[in-house]
């Protein structure tokens, strides 16, 4: 994975997100979640919304944010997804690693936290993260919400 590269999302990335999310409806995303994530990715420049784009031979092929709120020591990941021809193959784990060296790099980010589905809790469990809430049907019939937290101090 050594020609995987990392950049900063520009405007032309659009499509390729909003294509990488309908792969990944709906076994990890809601349809009805689209049109969320569009207005995110147009508000990309206009916030405090962060959002990398993993790339190989100029595809896109990952893409995941990092927000940070009104209280700047609490940061969340955002729309973390893989192209789904590219599970299982440590893009994730790049694209986490990643978005927290970004949170690290803040000197005011003691936590990060995120919402994801009990198909991708354990995978970031696995990156330090804990469950704080369990919400069943929480984004939609047959996808729970789980609320997960790290520490970084």
């Amino acid at each position: 994975m050594d020609q995987i590269a990392t950049r900063p999302f520009r405007n032309d990335d659009y499509n390729a997100c909003l294509s990488i999310f309908d792969g990944n409806v709906p076994k990890f995303f809601s349809p009805d979640e689209r049109v969320e994530f569009a207005q995110f990715l147009d508000s990309i420049g206009s916030s405090t919304n962060l959002y990398l784009v993993l790339t190989l031979s100029d595809c896109i092929v990952a893409c995941g944010g990092l927000s940070i709120g009104p209280d700047p020591r609490t940061a969340s990941l955002c729309w973390g997804m893989v192209d789904p021809v590219w599970h299982r193959q440590g893009l994730g784990t790049r694209l986490t690693i990643e978005r927290l060296k970004l949170a690290r790099s803040s000197a005011e980010v003691a936590e990060v936290v995120l919402a994801t589905s009990q198909h991708t809790s354990p995978f970031y469990e696995r990156h330090g993260f804990r469950v704080v809430n369990i919400t069943p049907n929480g984004f939609t019939a047959g996808l729970d919400r789980y609320d997960m937290m790290l520490r970084l101090v």
